[in-house]
């Protein structure tokens, strides 16, 4: 399970600075100033093939308003306003002939100036989308993933912001997300510098106890969309849920746990560190905000409809 490191990705076009080429035309100087440092920032958007057979995406105003948020983070001045990348990020499938998928706009620092400070390099901005599964597997979106606490601590939120979804931080989850896989599991969960529990490499985390959810206050963890999607549902459901501080044997002892993310949706874990969660299979909750997920991303539930954005 887990991202499969062999699957392509392709497609037909790629915005790239304001106009739509050819996909294996999209290219970069090898002195692009963010392959060299790591500063620019992303998003990760879905789209899906909605009940009533038409195509919508998933909480798009809050993808891209986050998108330009993490770019003033950081400093980065878009040369583009945020309503026409949201029409950019539509047509985008469209021309890729895309009833769902994954679309990825990114916003990075071009090449010229080399050093810390990038001068006065170009601000560029990308827009691709592609074809992709579940990020974690089928198997596992039904029967739960294993994990293990990760040896990598999660960013202080001093040392790099957390606000943003910025590229560089990412070096962090890749280096937790490697080692779960090479150790035999299929995701990390990592402690914040305090040693509680922050998030996965690319998820934000669930705990269930005794019919109660908590899950980990903002602070050292990404402000996932996903993650305020479950919140409020959950909260709609009538069902008790906190944001408050998790500790790692709170994990150990959950009844049920679950991962939410753009591309994990909603993903139960059934072991970590070779402790069974509960009944070491998905829980009852888990397999209820599941399914109302689902329903909502796919139209099927119209008290949320405010949240698709159709093609």
């Amino acid at each position: 399970m887990g991202e499969d490191a062999a699957q392509g990705v392709n497609g037909e076009t790629i915005w790239l600075d304001g106009e739509f080429v050819a996909w294996e035309e999209a290219r970069v100087h090898v002195l692009t100033h963010s392959l060299h440092y790591g500063l620019g920032v992303f998003e990760g958007i879905r789209c899906y093939r909605t009940a009533d057979d038409r195509s919508a995406v998933f909480r798009l105003p809050e993808h891209v308003r986050r998108l330009y948020d993490s770019a003033h983070i950081n400093m980065l001045d878009v040369p583009y306003k945020a309503e026409m990348l949201s029409d950019v990020i539509l047509d985008c499938l469209r021309r890729n002939h895309l009833a769902e998928g994954y679309i990825r706009p990114l916003v990075f620092i071009g090449d010229g100036a080399m050093g810390l400070n990038p001068g006065d390099n170009a601000i560029r901005v990308a827009v691709i989308a592609w074809q992709w599964g579940k990020y974690l597997g089928e198997e596992g979106m039904a029967r739960g993933i294993r994990a293990k606490v990760s040896t990598f601590a999660r960013h202080h939120v001093n040392a790099k912001m957390t606000n943003g979804k910025t590229c560089g931080d990412y070096v962090n989850s890749i280096l937790a997300k490697r080692e779960a896989l090479l150790d035999g599991y299929d995701e990390a969960v990592m402690l914040d510098t305090q040693g509680f529990v922050s998030e996965c490499s690319g998820e934000n985390i669930f705990v269930v106890r005794d019919g109660k959810i908590r899950t980990p206050s903002l602070g050292t963890i990404l402000d996932g969309i996903t993650r305020s999607t479950v919140i409020q549902v959950a909260r709609d459901m009538g069902l008790q849920i906190e944001e408050t501080s998790v500790t790692r044997d709170d994990l150990y002892i959950a009844d049920e746990i679950f991962l939410t993310g753009t591309a994990a949706e909603v993903t139960p874990i059934r072991e970590i560190d070779h402790r069974p969660i509960g009944s070491g299979k998905r829980g009852p909750i888990t397999e209820k905000l599941q399914r109302a997920y689902f329903d909502i991303v796919e139209g099927r539930d119209d008290r949320y409809a405010q949240w698709l954005s159709y093609l």
